[in-house]
Protein backbone atom coordinates (compact mmCIF):
# COMPACT_ATOMS: atom_id res chain seq x y z
CA UNK A 1 0.00 0.00 0.00
CA UNK A 2 1.38 3.08 -0.88
CA UNK A 3 1.58 6.56 1.02
CA UNK A 4 0.59 9.41 -0.93
CA UNK A 5 2.20 12.92 0.44
CA UNK A 6 0.17 16.27 -0.85
CA UNK A 7 0.75 19.37 -0.05
CA UNK A 8 -2.90 20.10 -0.65
CA UNK A 9 -4.40 20.88 2.37
CA UNK A 10 -7.87 19.53 0.78
CA UNK A 11 -5.81 15.98 0.76
CA UNK A 12 -6.76 16.29 4.62
CA UNK A 13 -10.29 17.37 4.87
CA UNK A 14 -12.97 14.70 5.51
CA UNK A 15 -14.95 14.06 2.06
CA UNK A 16 -18.10 14.41 3.28
CA UNK A 17 -16.70 18.30 4.54
CA UNK A 18 -15.66 19.61 0.98
CA UNK A 19 -18.77 21.44 1.07
CA UNK A 20 -18.59 23.16 4.17
CA UNK A 21 -17.20 27.03 3.92
CA UNK A 22 -14.78 26.67 6.77
CA UNK A 23 -12.70 24.24 4.85
CA UNK A 24 -12.10 27.18 1.94
CA UNK A 25 -8.08 27.34 1.64
CA UNK A 26 -6.44 30.39 0.10
CA UNK A 27 -4.08 30.10 -2.36
CA UNK A 28 -0.42 31.99 -1.54
CA UNK A 29 -1.69 34.51 -3.83
CA UNK A 30 -4.47 35.19 -1.99
CA UNK A 31 -3.20 35.07 1.51
CA UNK A 32 0.17 37.44 1.58
CA UNK A 33 -2.09 39.96 -0.42
CA UNK A 34 -4.64 40.10 2.02
CA UNK A 35 -2.83 42.35 4.34
CA UNK A 36 -0.17 44.28 1.48
CA UNK A 37 -1.26 47.79 0.16
CA UNK A 38 -2.26 48.62 -3.19
CA UNK A 39 1.20 50.07 -3.22
CA UNK A 40 3.54 48.26 -1.63
CA UNK A 41 6.99 49.80 -2.31
CA UNK A 42 8.09 52.23 0.25
CA UNK A 43 10.37 55.36 0.75
CA UNK A 44 13.82 54.13 1.39
CA UNK A 45 14.28 55.11 4.95
CA UNK A 46 18.51 55.74 4.66
CA UNK A 47 18.88 57.35 1.64
CA UNK A 48 22.79 56.19 0.37
CA UNK A 49 25.10 58.77 -0.94
CA UNK A 50 25.26 62.27 0.88
CA UNK A 51 27.91 64.80 1.51
CA UNK A 52 31.16 64.35 2.28
CA UNK A 53 32.47 62.20 5.19
CA UNK A 54 35.75 62.65 7.39
CA UNK A 55 37.37 59.76 7.39
CA UNK A 56 37.58 57.17 10.51
CA UNK A 57 40.73 58.09 12.64
CA UNK A 58 42.06 55.08 13.97
CA UNK A 59 43.76 55.03 17.94
CA UNK A 60 47.57 54.31 17.23
CA UNK A 61 49.46 51.00 18.37
CA UNK A 62 50.13 52.63 21.66
CA UNK A 63 46.56 53.36 22.32
CA UNK A 64 45.65 49.47 22.23
CA UNK A 65 48.78 48.49 23.91
CA UNK A 66 47.56 50.33 27.35
CA UNK A 67 44.28 48.97 26.82
CA UNK A 68 45.27 45.44 26.55
CA UNK A 69 48.06 46.04 29.74
CA UNK A 70 45.36 47.77 31.51
CA UNK A 71 42.79 44.87 31.47
CA UNK A 72 45.80 42.74 32.45
CA UNK A 73 46.55 44.72 35.53
CA UNK A 74 42.75 44.58 36.40
CA UNK A 75 42.73 40.77 36.18
CA UNK A 76 45.76 40.47 38.18
CA UNK A 77 44.63 42.72 40.98
CA UNK A 78 41.67 41.27 41.23
CA UNK A 79 42.99 37.80 42.06
CA UNK A 80 45.87 39.71 44.19
CA UNK A 81 43.00 41.27 46.53
CA UNK A 82 40.79 37.85 46.48
CA UNK A 83 42.87 35.02 47.00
Amino acid sequence: MAIRHSSDPRDSVDPRALGDPRNHYPSDEQFYASDRPADPVLPEDRPRGGGPVTPLRHRGPWATAAFVVGIVLLVLVGIALFP
